[in-house]
């Protein structure tokens, strides 16, 4: 039960600071680093 609960809390801060990251780029009209490649793989 405490490993699913760590699981789901870990899932759901990678979400949120994506989230963040994308929310930023839009808001911003540049385009966000995030480290991994998956935003200017996107442009």
């Amino acid at each position: 039960m405490r490993a699913a609960l760590l699981s789901f809390v870990m899932l759901s801060a990678i979400v949120v600071c994506g989230l963040g990251i994308y929310a930023a780029d839009a808001a911003n009209n540049h385009q966000a680093v995030d480290g991994y490649g998956v935003t200017a793989a996107l442009r």
